[in-house]
């Protein structure tokens, strides 16, 4: 789904976001407290990774304003500070989970995934399953009626969402702010072209119904 990733160190942060890009994210960076509150004001995030020690506007303060602003976006704090009294500071601040540098990769992914499962309403489960579709969203496996799906991370992102929708019409405007990241141009068809190559990989009957000036339904 949809993360900020804020860290100062840029080839660090883009490390994280080249990560985060291949287990299935749509991934932001920003390198500054002030862009961080700029783009959490801005886009509806699942998850920010949040370094504390940030420059212009400090990690504590972008969490206290988020967690002030009442969003649903789950905070995982990422820095240097590894003494039990930073940790308790941390999340106490509102923080989510604190994951303390340096970090083996798999368990960022892992705790990224978690949040983003919690940050649901209501929380969704780790594997999704409708009109013959499964999904392991920890995984990143897709099979219906048993088959399994070579699906790309965009439309493995696209499809987890028409799942998580439960029925309910997901307009091309919230899918485009949910799986792509703010670099998506809206007027590209992105969206609209995605939906076509997923179509044709779930094969026959068609699971994807278009509602004409709203959206999709699974």
């Amino acid at each position: 789904m949809r993360i900020l990733v804020a860290e100062d160190e840029e080839p660090l942060a883009e490390l994280v976001a080249t990560g985060l890009r291949r287990a299935g994210f749509a991934v932001d960076t920003v390198y500054g407290g002030d862009a961080a509150v700029e783009h959490l004001g801005l886009y509806a995030y699942d998850v920010v990774v949040l370094d504390r020690d940030l420059p212009r506007v400090h990690g504590d303060e972008v969490a206290r304003q988020l967690i002030a602003a009442g969003s649903r976006t789950r905070i995982l704090m990422l820095t240097a500070a590894a003494s039990v009294e930073d940790r308790v500071a941390g999340l106490d601040l509102g923080a989510d989970d604190y994951l303390v540098k340096p970090f083996e990769f798999p368990e960022l992914v892992s705790r990224v995934r978690a949040l983003r499962r919690r940050s649901a309403r209501p929380p969704v489960p780790p594997r999704l399953e409708r009109h013959g579709l499964r999904l392991d969203t920890a995984r990143r496996t897709a099979h219906r009626d048993g088959r399994e799906l070579e699906l790309s991370p965009k439309e493995f992102s696209v499809l987890q969402i028409l799942l998580e929708a439960d029925g309910a019409t997901v307009s091309a405007e919230e899918l485009l702010e949910r799986a792509w990241d703010a670099h998506a141009d809206p007027f590209t068809g992105a969206v609209r072209v995605c939906m076509s190559k997923l179509r044709g990989k779930l094969g026959e009957p068609g699971l994807i119904r278009t509602v004409q000036g709203v959206g999709y339904v699974l």
